[in-house]
């Protein structure tokens, strides 16, 4: 009788989707590439190649891809060049893992590649830095919103250019529509952050971004450390960079890079201080067997490695993409950490989702795999508020397209929102945000609704 009951209470066998996640891309696929056709596998992993051939322009782009696409893509990208907010700049990596064949939809093209036809119009409260990262800003190259954490840019340029960069208004060079503000991007400049930090005796978490971290010499990343190590309440630092996902082979070819992050890991252990990197894949389309062996090389150095994604329209708001997408970090051993609603960041509103869409997918991948392995989904709060799990809305009204979020501990009494994307509303709704008083009136109501005075954070 009891192996009976056994028997009848055994889960059935898993079918193939299960084990989809494992199915890492294999083999020279860059050679599907006209201007990769004849690049053998030692030229394609090396990094400095990587960067010397990254496609910055719509003529480069043309020179790459050649008859892969109709002459009338390219008549479009050239106007999204033009009307970008951000540079544009896209390894040979993320060249070779579009699917040409459909560019349109292509979830890597998506993120890199701007086309004019593909472009909304901007909802009317969206600015450059609705973070308000600026604002609090004691130094140059240094912000302090949470009582233990600062987040520290040493550099602007990153290995490649996000469309949807919540920093476009300082990363990369000058557009023709955003003239860029300056970070600190000179170690004379980083000593005033050095200071700050070590003036401060509650900061014990310690974020290096940019700008890339990638993109620091070897003897920065070890002179940054050094320098962070070496202020006693610093316990934790996260070295942020999107290049595992864009170009894994830097890890795998950058001896020194590699090599400078390992020592700075090791001696934060020493020290009893713990030392990670932060790195940001959307899309299962950015991992190959070139990741899987980058990832490998930090796994085997102890070096642990969370991710950090952006919800985004198109790439991976379907719930099954993100599924994967978590499945297959776990498998890497990356940690995916965070989901982050996309930021209110002008020139980009084809990109960003509604709030219902996280909390449909959330809902989805949760169960998928181990808690731990499983990412919190978030909304940074625009206007300073900071990361609010995306559930935690005061009140959320899906007909405006109006959260409202509170931050206790953050900025205790203020209210901050978010605004879903306009051309997912109703169209009397649409109408009504172009009239400023109206506006006004339906976010002051939304406050109200949530339990706060009828004020609130611009974004």
């Amino acid at each position: 009788m009891e192996t009976i009951v056994r028997e009848a209470h055994r889960k059935p066998p898993a079918g193939p989707e299960a084990l989809e996640h494992r199915n890492i891309r294999q083999g020279e696929f860059w050679r599907a590439i006209p201007k990769y056709r004849d690049v053998d596998e030692a030229t394609f992993l090396d990094h400095i190649w990587q960067g010397q051939q990254s496609v910055k322009s719509p003529e480069e782009l043309l020179e790459t891809v050649k008859d892969l696409v109709e002459p009338s893509f390219f008549d479009d990208a050239r106007e999204g060049f033009r009307r970008a907010p951000m540079a544009v700049r896209v390894s040979p990596y993320m060249i070779a893992s579009v699917d040409w064949t459909k560019p349109y939809s292509d979830p890597i093209r998506t993120q890199f590649i701007p086309v004019a036809s593909t472009l909304r119009p901007d909802h009317p409260r969206l600015v450059l830095d609705s973070l308000h990262e600026l604002e609090d800003s004691p130094v140059p190259g240094l912000t302090h919103r949470y009582v233990d954490k600062a987040l520290f840019l040493p550099l602007n340029v990153c290995p490649v250019y996000c469309r949807f960069c919540t920093r476009s208004y300082a990363i990369g060079s000058d557009t023709d529509v955003v003239e860029k503000v300056s970070l600190a991007k000179t170690p004379k400049q980083w000593q005033d952050a050095f200071a700050y930090i070590s003036s401060r005796p509650e900061l014990e978490d310690i974020v290096i971004s940019g700008g890339d971290s990638y993109q620091l010499a070897p003897k920065n990343v070890t002179a940054i450390g050094d320098a962070l190590l070496a202020i006693p309440h610093v316990r934790r630092m996260r070295f942020a960079t999107k290049g595992p996902a864009v170009m894994p082979m830097k890890i795998l070819t950058d001896h020194a890079w590699t090599d400078a992050i390992t020592g700075v890991v090791d001696k934060g252990r020493r020290l009893g201080k713990e030392v990670v990197i932060h790195t940001h894949f959307n899309s299962p389309r950015e991992i190959s067997w070139i990741t899987q062996k980058a990832m490998n090389v930090l796994f085997e150095r102890g070096i642990t490695v969370r991710n950090q994604s952006v919800l985004i329209r198109g790439v991976n708001d379907d719930p099954h993409t993100m599924q994967l997408l978590v499945r297959q970090l776990g498998y890497l051993h990356v940690h995916p950490y965070y989901v982050y609603m996309h930021d209110l960041v002008k020139g980009v509103e084809d990109l960003r989702t509604p709030i219902q869409t996280a909390l449909d997918v959330e809902k989805f991948v949760r169960g998928s795999t181990a808690g731990f392995n499983t990412p919190t989904f978030v909304c940074d709060a625009p206007g300073g508020g900071g990361k609010r799990d995306v559930h935690s809305f005061d009140y959320y009204d899906r007909r405006t397209g109006i959260a409202v979020y509170s931050a206790p501990s953050v900025k205790p009494g203020k209210h901050f929102v978010y605004f879903d994307p306009i051309d997912t509303l109703d169209p009397d709704v649409v109408e009504r945000w172009h009239i400023p008083q109206v506006a006004e009136a339906m976010i002051a109501e939304a406050v109200a609704h949530a339990g706060g005075a009828r004020s609130y954070v611009p974004a």
